[in-house]
């Protein structure tokens, strides 16, 4: 097992990643209300938080909602967890990789990014099974356009990697380029073996996760363009 624990850059970060970091406090908050939900409601009434205000790709396609509009499920879908450990691997990573994404970008630009490719992930998933009854959540998807943006903005960044096994331990280094790169391949074959099956209880949403990085490399390809033509016009 293994999971990231921080990343080093030739850049120094300039400033504190305010919104990385109200995005993290706002799906903690979310997730304490989850579990005041189980606890007072059982999991009946977890089960119809979820189907609230997690994306169902079924009630999109079909424009149909018994609670929500769908469409606002894009928004809502992003902040809520099914677990502990969903929250926690989300939240890691995105503190890892969203501060020097959201330094280089600024705040306001890095918060669109964010939730276009949170966007871009949702719209994936629902291409990938358009009548599944299945809520999907969590900010997985936004996080991977995230990742995409780190491998973009910064490819020489190396990633530090708590590796455990158990009571083996060590931190190493590899590089971000490799770390991030074999994560998405994964999520590409699994993406791909996850067609046609039939989850009934659930699972990783593996094409929201792929739909959301292919919109981070577009989105931040494109800001590094803007970016070189601004500070080094043609004449």
């Amino acid at each position: 097992m293994f999971a990231p624990v921080g990343t080093e850059e030739i850049i120094p970060r300039r400033s504190f990643p305010i919104v990385t970091a109200v995005i993290v406090a706002i799906n903690v908050l979310f997730f304490i209300y989850e579990i005041y939900i189980l606890i007072t409601d059982g999991s009946q009434g977890l089960n119809s938080f979820f189907n609230t205000f997690g994306l169902v790709p079924a009630d999109v396609t079909s424009g149909q909602s018994s609670m929500l509009p769908p469409y606002s499920t894009f928004f809502t879908s992003m902040f809520i967890h099914a677990g502990i450990l969903h929250i926690l691997s989300n939240m890691v990573f995105l503190a890892v990789f969203g501060d020097n994404v959201e330094d280089l970008l600024g705040p306001i630009p890095y918060l669109i990014f964010y939730l276009l490719c949170g966007l871009a992930a949702s719209a994936a998933q629902i291409a990938a099974d358009p009548s599944s009854i299945i809520p999907n959540v969590g900010a997985s998807g936004a996080i991977s356009g995230v990742l995409a943006g780190y491998l973009v903005l910064l490819p020489t960044g190396t990633v530090r990697l708590f590796i455990f096994f158990g009571f083996f331990y060590r931190i190493t280094k590899i590089p971000a380029l490799l770390f991030i790169t074999v994560w998405f391949v994964i999520q590409l074959f699994s993406g791909v073996a996850s067609l046609g099956v039939v989850a009934e209880g659930g699972g990783v949403a593996y094409w929201a996760h792929i739909g959301g990085f292919i919109a981070g490399l577009l989105l931040a390809f494109a800001y590094k363009t803007i970016m070189r033509r601004h500070l080094f016009p043609s004449h």
